[in-house]
């Protein structure tokens, strides 16, 4: 018996939307929106103790319904933790937040989330931010497909890989996640593949990679008025049959 699950990766910029405003429930608007099972989420502030607007997660989470989180801590900002979230509306076993940092660059995280699916069956999400510069992304590209990461023994289920991997061209870590598994091609498989920046979008910076027990039923960049102006980027939602 085949299930279905629909995942999506979206880099909120801090909650901070093109029109200058940081405001987490439009953010949590958006997020309802795509009806995703599992949401990865880059870029987001967690300081509740701080000014509201940087609250993110909680107000984030008590706007939508029925989602466990997952936050991973890269880095302090506004008085509180910076890092990658991952909600997800089916049970989570296990989290685990991988330093991949290089060198004195700016600290950068892969989030693993275990997913417990209806039957039983786990499957390891990766929610990924990659750096910035070239030489980076090529010693977090390897350090990710390596045993400390992807390629650790104990993860027997379906593995997903999402996130913004900040290659627009097809550099080393695309060559390197393709060699490892099939990638959702947004160029292949979209009209308007493009996420970033929101308003008028020219780059594809948001990927998705995922493992032969996984078929992709369904892809789209969600598009809306509301959407193009809350973040820099724009969410990607992919559906994925699991047997």
């Amino acid at each position: 018996m085949k299930r279905a699950v629909r995942i999506a990766t979206y880099n909120v910029h801090k909650c901070r939307g093109l029109d200058r405003r940081t405001n987490p429930d439009r953010i949590a608007g958006v997020i309802s929106k795509l009806d995703a099972d599992i949401v990865a989420v880059q870029e987001i502030v967690d300081a509740p103790n701080g000014r509201p607007e940087f609250d993110q997660v909680r107000r984030i989470r008590s706007k939508l319904t029925g989602y466990e989180i997952c936050f991973g801590e890269n880095r302090t900002l506004h008085g509180g933790r910076y890092g990658n979230l991952t909600l997800s509306r089916l049970p989570l076993k296990d989290c685990e937040n991988y330093d991949i940092t290089w060198r004195h660059r700016e600290r950068r995280g892969c989030l693993r989330s275990d997913v417990v699916l209806p039957g039983g069956a786990v499957l390891h999400l990766f929610n990924v931010h990659l750096g910035t510069s070239f030489v980076e992304r090529r010693h977090q590209g390897r350090k990710l497909l390596g045993d400390e990461v992807l390629s650790r023994g104990e993860y027997t289920g379906p593995k997903i890989v999402v996130g913004d991997f900040n290659e627009w061209t097809r550099g080393l870590v695309s060559r390197l996640m393709s060699q490892a598994f099939e990638a959702a091609e947004p160029r292949k498989l979209l009209r308007y593949p493009r996420t970033y920046p929101g308003v008028f979008p020219v780059l594809h910076l948001d990927h998705f990679y995922y493992d032969e027990h996984l078929r992709l039923s369904a892809f789209r960049v969600y598009r809306t008025r509301t959407s193009l102006l809350a973040s820099d980027h724009l969410p990607l939602v992919a559906t994925f049959e699991i047997p």
